[in-house]
């Protein structure tokens, strides 16, 4: 898979069409669908990578997300627990738990 393919399926988990993400950063209509065939400078690749919370390496498809991002991947689904709307606080100290670390 290459970079574009991959933020397009990444894309697709959050339930986000290629032209919402460019618009959310601001690219042009088509900006993403270049880097088919061109690798976008790192500055760019960082931008999206922190977006979608994989590494760099990922999107270039050196690597396959680790069990943290998984588990990061997963929790972007659970909108709430028992009624209540989950904070980013609630989702760290959940992937603590899971992977092994002490709470905060």
């Amino acid at each position: 898979m290459n970079t574009y393919e991959i933020i397009k399926e990444l894309a697709k988990e959050k339930k986000m069409s290629i032209r919402q993400l460019e618009m959310n950063f601001g690219y042009s209509n088509g900006y993403l669908a270049k880097w088919k065939n061109n690798t976008p400078n790192s500055d760019e690749l960082s931008r999206i990578a922190d977006f979608f919370n994989v590494s760099v390496d990922y999107l270039l498809g050196r690597e396959t997300p680790s069990k943290e991002t998984e588990l990061r991947k997963a929790l972007e689904n659970v909108l709430s627990f028992d009624g209540e709307e989950m904070t980013e606080s609630d989702k760290e100290a959940i992937i603590a738990y899971m992977m092994g670390r002490k709470g905060k």
